[in-house]
């Protein structure tokens, strides 16, 4: 079975029914059939990777099904039907796992690698638990990354994401191609010494990257589509 992956970015303009929302909808999400992994995520501009980087008018959902059929009933489900009620605005990508390394909350979310190569838009998303002793240094690390990465040819949307304000990092990117990624994360100075620091630095007690074609796409973020 292939698995279906799904981001929601929801633009809303009252912020404490949405913290609310936040709370309410991890335990409707654990007891859906089919879904094998959810998080709902705050986001930001994911500058900086700190709490000033918040974006409170904008929220997220990741979610991951066993496969269409389980997916198909994704926009009924009572979360998202709450969070698409409020929503002022509205994002929707549908993908399917390409490669993934690593863990998220100690599970491995997005299954094998998928034989062959993908023509055609891409996303990748990243997530990493900072060791809180090592923190300092990622931050210090990370302006010159993130200058090269909302600069990058190809790139059409770039969003800070995470469970909590400070020491759960994550981004979700989109891009015209996987050439555009492949160029920005193993041709861009600032990009590699960053990567070839994460070791020997040891920036994260948890780490994950995964590469995802984009299936489908609807709606917009900050007015625009993507």
């Amino acid at each position: 079975m292939t698995p279906v992956v799904e981001l929601r970015l929801w633009r809303v303009d009252r912020v404490a029914p949405a913290v609310l929302r936040m709370g309410a909808g991890r335990r409707p999400l654990r007891r859906t059939p089919g879904l094998r992994f959810a998080k709902l995520l705050g986001t930001g501009s994911g500058r900086t990777f700190t709490p000033r980087d918040a974006d409170p008018h904008h929220w997220a959902l990741l979610t991951v099904w066993d496969d269409a059929a389980a997916a198909a009933g994704a926009g009924r489900h009572r979360v998202v039907r709450a969070w698409d009620d409020a929503a002022a605005e509205r994002l929707r990508v549908r993908m399917t796992p390409l490669t993934s390394r690593g863990r998220w909350s100690g599970a491995e979310p997005f299954g094998p690698d998928a034989p062959g190569r993908h023509r055609g838009p891409v996303a990748a998303i990243t997530r990493a638990r900072l060791r809180p002793t090592r923190a300092l240094s990622f931050w210090r690390s990370v302006p010159p990354v993130v200058g090269d990465l909302h600069g990058a040819p190809g790139l059409r949307l770039a969003v800070g994401v995470g469970e909590a304000p400070i020491g759960l990092q994550g981004t979700f990117s989109l891009w015209s191609s996987t050439d555009d990624l492949v160029s920005f994360a193993y041709r861009s100075p600032e990009h590699r010494s960053a990567v070839a620091r994460t070791e020997p630095e040891r920036w994260y007690a948890e780490e994950l990257f995964a590469r995802l074609a984009v299936d489908e796409l609807d709606g917009t973020y900050r007015g625009e589509t993507p």
